[in-house]
């Protein structure tokens, strides 16, 4: 009982750093553009393929993952594709073609698929399942430091060591942080400290392929999903990629300036995850929550989209905020299916959307390029162009979150058991 005891207060900050590792690497690219044009002459489709290649794999991860976690729990299997990432990153960082960069990333995407759903698996059997949407909406929190370090901090190494060696550093970090995991963390506690939990069992395999077919008869999943798909896709597609244009080509905005409303959008994510995940679990409401999220992103979007070259950097910040902030609201669609499935298939149903989470993000990154540039041939970066793909995006959240009142509500402590697969719920 002493060691669950020591490992109750080591696991979560563990864990919560290999998601910030997966949270850097994502947009570790963003801030390296110049170097990889400097030095290895990639033009800009090149760069849209190695930044995509990271969520493509993430992607695609999630089908395998959702198999095995539950079977073989999340200590094995966040160790070891942890490793994996770190082998990414030290083939990417001594790339020296489009290939093996696009290769290093898919190692780094598939690498890092498993940590934040393996977090979460660990705090729905180690922690009070009553905190669950805080504790979850915390990590995302936390998570969104990895944004933070991908910018200034990585730019700063960069400009001290070199691209290269700073992805070594970061490869080397990644090594120790995944051992202490390993060494310190176990998939439950000896002996549970809440009934509610007790009763979860590690699957065999032909379990886990009937828990996923169940979670595909399910109405909310495919609502969920595409709640998710939406949602962090156009976050991620904005703040990793589109906003930076639009601020410089339309706005007028410096490189600095620019930098720095990236990065109040990400304090605002840290800020707004904990706050709705505290309010879910207080209002034992999470439907109501994750609406008003997607509401305020498109309502941000539209507003960002009416402005002008003249707009002040308070009226942009503010805006720039507010998407990040309601952005937080997403992490609690983890909670919201989790709380559809018994709880041996937690991890079963939150790679399920995880998934979609992340495809989405390579969908929007390239499909709004590509609408861009089909609508505005020969603009693609002017007002014009932004302003459609701003709508539009505006319009994706606006239907969601209407398709999102379709969800059953299941209340926190209660109705654990969604019922047969059979009732389409």
């Amino acid at each position: 009982m002493r060691n669950d005891s020591i490992r109750y207060w080591l696991i979560f900050p563990l864990a919560c750093t290999l998601f910030v590792l997966s949270q850097f690497y994502r947009v570790s690219v963003a801030v390296i553009t110049l170097d990889l044009v400097r030095d290895l002459a990639i033009d800009t489709a090149g760069l849209s393929l190695i930044s995509a290649a990271f969520f493509y794999a993430f992607a695609l991860m999630q089908i395998p993952i959702s198999l095995v976690l539950d079977g073989i729990g999340a200590r094995k299997s966040m160790t070891m594709l942890s490793l994996v990432a770190a082998i990414g990153a030290v083939m990417f960082a001594m790339g020296d073609s489009l290939a093996v960069l696009a290769a290093g990333r898919i190692l780094m995407g598939i690498g890092m698929a498993c940590n934040l759903v393996g977090t979460l698996k660990l705090i729905t059997l180690w922690y009070n399942p009553f905190r669950f949407g805080t504790l979850s909406a915390l990590v995302f929190s936390l998570g969104t430091l990895g944004n933070l370090v991908a910018a200034t901090p990585l730019v700063l190494m960069v400009q001290a060591v070199g691209w290269r060696n700073a992805f070594l550093i970061i490869a080397g970090f990644n090594f120790l942080i995944t051992m202490a995991f390993y060494l310190v963390v176990r998939d439950r506690p000896s002996q549970s400290r809440f009934p509610e939990i007790s009763g979860a069992k590690t699957l065999q395999f032909a379990e886990m392929w009937i828990n996923l077919l169940r979670l595909f008869r399910k109405r909310d999943y495919w609502v969920i999903s595409l709640g998710t798909f939406c949602r962090y896709g156009i976050f991620a597609a904005v703040q990793s990629l589109w906003a930076a244009p639009f601020l410089i080509h339309v706005m007028g905005i410096s490189a600095v300036s620019t930098g720095n409303l990236l990065l109040i959008m990400s304090i605002g994510t840290v800020i707004g995850s904990p706050i709705c995940g505290w309010l879910s679990d207080a209002l034992k409401n999470r439907k109501r929550i994750i609406i008003a999220g997607l509401l305020g992103m498109g309502i941000c979007l539209v507003l960002v989209s009416s402005l002008r070259g003249n707009a002040s950097m308070p009226v942009l910040g503010a805006l720039f905020f507010g998407f990040g902030f309601f952005n937080g609201a997403g992490g609690i669609m983890y909670a919201h299916i989790k709380e559809r499935m018994p709880i041996e298939q937690a991890g079963t149903a939150m790679t399920g959307i995880n998934f979609f989470t992340m495809f989405g993000v390579a969908v929007f990154l390239q499909g709004l390029g590509g609408m861009m540039e089909a609508l505005h041939p020969g603009d693609s970066l002017g007002n014009g162009a932004f302003t459609d793909a701003f709508w539009f995006c505006a319009i994706c959240l606006g239907l969601t979150a209407g398709l999102y009142l379709l969800t059953r509500e299941t209340l926190i402590g209660q109705d654990r058991n969604p019922g047969p697969p059979d009732q389409g719920k």
